[in-house]
């Protein structure tokens, strides 16, 4: 599942780093069970509030579970171990995300950036380039 939602998450990515919620994604998101759109959809938030804040970050991939499982409760979803990649490096991301109940809209998100994942952890987990 989680490798389905990855490569879901990373076709988004590579065609459009800071998606708007035009139709075709809605489509795309329509189509994934309940907790993976929510995990999906809160993802693709991550990257587009990095992106639009002022910071010189670039997302173009977001990881919600790379050093803790995210926490799901109804429409919200905590995720205190993810990391995201930017200009080829990644960095360590903790962020909270609250949907409406069909997890196409999210209603509030909060996110923190960490520290620069250092290379030579990289394979340990199972990021890439």
């Amino acid at each position: 599942m989680k490798a389905l939602a990855c490569a879901f998450v990373l076709g988004l990515s590579i065609a459009n780093p800071v998606a708007a919620m035009d139709q075709t994604l809605v489509r795309q998101f329509e189509k994934l069970d309940p907790q993976t759109r929510l995990e999906q959809r809160c993802d693709t938030e991550a990257m587009e509030r990095i992106s639009a804040d002022k910071t010189s970050f670039k997302p173009d991939k977001v990881i919600a579970y790379t050093f803790a499982d995210p926490i799901f409760k109804g429409d919200k979803m905590k995720a205190p171990g993810a990391v995201f990649r930017s200009g080829g490096d990644w960095y360590k991301l903790a962020f909270k995300c609250r949907t409406n109940s069909e997890h196409l809209d999210v209603l509030s998100f909060e996110y923190k950036i960490g520290e620069l994942v250092p290379r030579e952890r990289w394979d340990q987990l199972y990021l890439y380039p």
